[in-house]
């Protein structure tokens, strides 16, 4: 994450090259150029675009890290979870009015040495075992109530590994924290 805090117009910037970097993707007619010189948004950071329609995730995709810029990494990660999350087919359109865009920015990873050391609401994790990996970002563990041990188990779920992988030697737990901003605030 950034060493400071993004500022509300910093969010709002990044939000409108997130939401205008979709349209640019679907509409090859509209040129993309951004003219950046807050140093926040040129610092390297993971981030996560979420995109929701209705309150439904729609989309997300993003990097733990990235020797990008953010402001960058923004237009990159935005049109893949529009256009290349697995889960869901590509948006068209006439969806993008309807997109609710969220944006997690990332601290570095930090090895988990003692459980207790995640809390619920403020910490994501990511779970690495052999070549599976999985993560969820901190808003998850809120909105579906889940309480420490759940959030282990839905993170090694996530990673195509047992509920109860996160107990083993060979599974690596990391948290990270993560500032998360919408439209709608």
């Amino acid at each position: 994450m950034p060493t400071t805090q993004l500022s509300t117009s910093s969010q709002k910037l990044i939000l409108d090259i997130a939401r205008t970097s979709i349209k640019a993707e679907m509409d090859r007619s509209i040129s993309v150029s951004f003219d950046i010189d807050d140093p926040v948004l040129m610092s390297c950071c993971g981030l996560f675009v979420s995109l929701y329609e209705q309150g439904q995730l729609r989309g997300c995709i993003g990097t733990i890290t990235s020797d990008q810029p953010l402001y960058k990494l923004v237009t990159e990660m935005a049109v893949a979870a529009a256009t290349r999350d697995p889960r869901f087919p590509p948006v068209r359109a006439d969806e993008i009015g309807d997109l609710e865009i969220e944006l997690s920015v990332l601290t570095p990873l930090e090895l988990v040495v003692d459980i207790t050391e995640i809390e619920i609401g403020r910490h994501g994790l990511y779970i690495t075992q052999d070549q599976q990996n999985g993560l969820l970002l901190p808003q998850v563990a809120v909105t579906h109530r889940l309480d420490r041990l759940s959030f282990l188990a839905q993170t090694c779920l996530k990673a195509d590994l047992p509920a109860d992988a996160w107990q083993s030697e060979q599974t690596q737990i990391y948290r990270f924290s993560a500032e998360v901003f919408s439209e709608q605030e």
